[in-house]
């Protein structure tokens, strides 16, 4: 044989064996996630199981944290420090077994150094943050007429204790850059939640020059950029929303037109706060058929008001369920919920808040008939509403 045959069969058999190794049953699919090319990605499709899946999770959200000096003197301790957990006992099994708990705390806690005070410019004690924390609240709405009542000081201490004790707030801020950072909370169950918070104004105190991080003010415009920023890195966003008119038992106008913008955006769900007394709870219906689950008021949860509706407030309650199937995701509010609860107290001492239905003609007359009717002024747009008795 000549060497030059020979040559040309030491070849062929080199390349036999490098295609056979290119091609053995030993080589691995790559992941779908390292692929690029079309094509590539869908044969490794092919390759895997569809991605199905159901989670589920529950959220609770509670109205006015308005902390009167009545209330906090009835916190006082001999001591001279502050207890308010006696005051939210009765409904703490309510708050701590959800995925995510959401207040409106409507006064700063700026602490006893600051000077505590009441009506018209509010400050409070540090152990009401402590106190949610203990009961279950995991999220906090900062945004309210009252947020600059004691100026910037009063809002960073209170920011410094809510990171100090590891709750999440929204709607006033410590800087720019904390203003521009999403609250997404994240759930052990895989549903990411977006909680953004605005108000109509701070009656009437001016927001410092180039210090609009302090709190978020109602602006369409504003407002639409970031809810769209919430959607691209949240599941579902929820908006707290402090507007409306003090004492009136129904929304406004105006309400309903920045019920009706945020359901056109995709909001899922609408927190009502600043009447200070319950308003029904109803679904708004938006573009592309989206559907936004409205409490246009929560009122009161715990403060020092005398008034008999504005002792009641309550425990909204939904679900949101998020479901996977041949790699589509649909994420859907429902199961809507409410607890009204009542603020009790005798001769301004010993308050606490307590589950409406629970209550008898002996803490106030005829108790089982306003209950009734709390419930029909609460469910008069949402026949559906389920109550909370047990």
């Amino acid at each position: 044989m000549k060497q030059g045959q020979l040559n040309w069969i030491v070849l062929l058999l080199i390349i036999c064996v490098l295609l056979s190794a290119c091609t053995g049953e030993e080589q691995e699919t790559p992941k779908v996630a390292n692929y690029h090319e079309a094509s590539d990605r869908v044969q490794a499709i092919k390759t895997q199981k569809p991605d199905t899946g159901h989670k589920e999770i529950t959220i609770s959200a509670i109205g006015d944290m308005l902390i009167h000096s009545r209330v906090y003197e009835d916190a006082r301790t001999d001591d001279g420090g502050f207890n308010f957990m006696p005051m939210l006992e009765q409904v703490k099994p309510y708050l701590n077994d959800s995925t995510i708990t959401f207040a409106n705390q409507e006064t700063m806690i700026g602490g006893e150094d600051l000077g505590l005070s009441t009506y018209p410019a509010f400050n409070s004690p540090y152990a009401v943050g402590t106190a949610l924390n203990k009961v279950g609240v995991d999220v906090v709405s900062l945004a309210n007429n009252h947020t600059m009542d004691r100026g910037e000081e009063a809002i960073k201490n209170a920011i410094e204790h809510w990171e100090k004790i590891d709750m999440m707030y929204t709607g006033a801020y410590k800087s720019e850059g904390d203003s521009n950072k999403m609250r997404v909370y994240e759930t052990d169950e895989g549903i990411s939640v977006a909680f953004l918070a605005y108000t109509y104004g701070t009656n009437g105190i001016p927001i410092p020059n180039g210090k609009d991080h302090l709190v978020n003010l109602i602006d369409k415009e504003v407002m639409s950029k970031r809810i769209g920023e919430a959607k691209q890195q949240a599941d579902a966003v929820i908006l707290s929303l402090h507007y409306g008119t003090q004492y009136e038992r129904m929304p406004t106008a105006e309400q309903k037109d920045l019920a009706q913008f945020a359901a056109n955006e995709g909001v899922d769900v609408i927190l009502g706060h600043h009447p200070h007394v319950l308003q029904p709870i109803d679904w708004v219906e938006g573009k592309n058929g989206h559907k936004t689950l409205v409490a246009y008021s929560l009122g009161n949860f715990l403060s020092g008001q005398d008034e008999f509706y504005r002792r009641i407030g309550g425990i909204f309650r939904f679900s949101i369920e998020k479901a996977m199937e041949n790699g589509e995701t649909t994420v859907k509010v429902k199961e809507p919920k409410f607890l009204p609860t009542f603020v009790n107290y005798e001769n301004w001492a010993n308050f606490e808040v307590v589950p409406m239905y629970q209550l008898t003609d002996d803490e106030f007359t005829n108790a089982k008939g306003h209950y009734q009717e709390i419930k029909k002024h609460m469910s008069r747009w949402l026949p559906e509403l389920e109550f909370i008795e047990e």
